[in-house]
């Protein structure tokens, strides 16, 4: 190894979006069919975490993820991501600066570790090349903003543009072949309502059965109810969701977000063949929120809740501090979750519950389930211990972060340190 350590650890959070981004119109470059939004989580449960290291004694790129060495193929998503930062390296610095030590010529290791099931449906590709980006950006000193990062992260995994930002962030779909102007803004950043908060139902941490990219692919090629979406439904919901985000008004998105997810996987299913990301459990969360929402309107006049699923059966419902307690309560009666461990994991998969917000501190964050007062029971079936495997707690989060030396994940020798 030489002499100085050229290392950068960046976490990346989650983000879930509310306006779905599902569809490219040019599958190597990732542009989408349409515009998209989304909500950054806190990472306190729910983040990638990623050490890079340039050093002229590596022979080749190398990528662990989860402990587990990973290949990285030529052409392939990785492989463009880290050639297009190398090549910035050399343009906006060394180019530059004559004395700038030549990373863009050497081999790089990357260690990465995420807390979110990978390919269920909760973002785990999101966070992961949001924090590879940001972790190589640092590496190599490249003067670029959140929005410039995204071009590049974007490149990785679509919905990985969006979490180069906190708060509440649009994905603009751009128009231009070269996808240039296809790269994530921000709506409002999480001080502008920071009271948002998320309840992530785990219902399965599994693969899903088809993945994001076959089962976009088949809705661009054989859905009509995709085109309508495309052309006339989310223009005017990214308008009215911006709007309504920006006046924090809770109604207006909880309406939005609900309607949709449901349009999403209605496109899912008007696939050929079709595709089912939801399963039972998930339908019954739905019923739960829409049964909270009933009592909700005619106790206060205003919604309490809103539902919304990526492409796989987990549920993360939008709420506000004064609903969660009783959201986390029903879910828990319906759907009772394993114990969870005598402490904290690491993985997000993990069963049980765990009260990170200190919801419940008069019974030691140890809640059990329970009904409101004119909840109708009958609307939503009694679920066995374990349908919902665990229930996440999230605020609405700021973006990537750039750790110190003592969040390395690398040994000295250039390899992922024991998990």
């Amino acid at each position: 190894m030489s002499a100085a350590v050229y290392e950068a650890t960046t976490s990346a959070p989650v983000n879930i979006a509310c306006i779905k981004y599902w569809g490219k119109r040019d599958t190597k470059l990732i542009l989408p069919t349409n515009s998209s939004l989304s909500v950054t989580l806190d990472q306190d449960l729910l983040r990638s975490t990623t050490t890079s290291r340039a050093d002229p004694s590596f022979t080749k790129d190398r990528l662990w993820l989860n402990g587990k060495e990973e290949e990285i193929k030529d052409g392939g998503r990785m492989d463009n991501c880290i050639k297009e930062m190398k090549r910035l390296r050399k343009v906006l610095v060394e180019d530059k600066d004559p004395n700038a030590p030549k990373l863009s010529e050497w081999k790089l290791h990357i260690v990465s570790f995420n807390t979110v099931p990978t390919a269920a449906g909760l973002a785990s590709s999101a966070s992961g090349f949001a924090a590879l980006t940001t972790s190589l950006a640092s590496l190599f000193s490249l003067p670029l903003n959140p929005s410039e990062l995204s071009l590049i992260a974007r490149r990785g995994s679509g919905s990985a543009c969006r979490s180069l930002f906190g708060g509440y962030v649009a994905w603009e779909m751009g128009s231009k072949p070269d996808g240039s102007d296809s790269l994530a803004v921000e709506v409002a950043p999480q001080s502008h309502w920071p009271e948002m908060r998320a309840v992530v139902c785990v219902v399965s941490g599994e693969k899903k059965d088809v993945g994001s990219s076959v089962g976009m692919q088949l809705t661009v090629e054989t859905s009509p109810l995709l085109q309508h979406r495309i052309k006339y439904v989310v223009p005017e919901r990214m308008e009215k969701i911006s709007k309504a985000i920006k006046e924090r008004n809770f109604d207006e998105f909880a309406k939005i977000t609900m309607a949709d997810s449901n349009q999403f996987h209605a496109v899912a299913l008007d696939t050929t063949p079709p595709i089912f990301y939801m399963n039972d459990v998930s339908r019954n969360l739905i019923a739960l929120v829409e049964e909270y929402n009933r009592v909700c309107l005619e106790k206060t006049g205003h919604l309490g809740a809103a539902y919304t699923f990526d492409a796989g059966p987990n549920a993360v419902i939008y709420t506000l501090p004064e609903h969660i307690k009783a959201i986390t309560e029903l879910v828990l009666y319906f759907f009772p979750v394993p114990s969870a461990p005598a402490e904290r994991s690491t993985q997000a998969s993990a069963v049980g519950f765990t009260d990170v917000l200190n919801i419940f501190p008069e019974v030691g964050g140890k809640p059990t389930g329970k009904l409101i007062q004119g909840f109708n029971e009958e609307k939503v079936k009694k679920w066995d211990v374990g349908a919902v495997k665990g229930v996440i707690h999230c605020k609405v989060g700021d973006g990537p972060k750039v750790l110190g030396k003592e969040a390395s994940l690398m040994t000295a020798e250039g390899t992922p340190k024991p998990l």
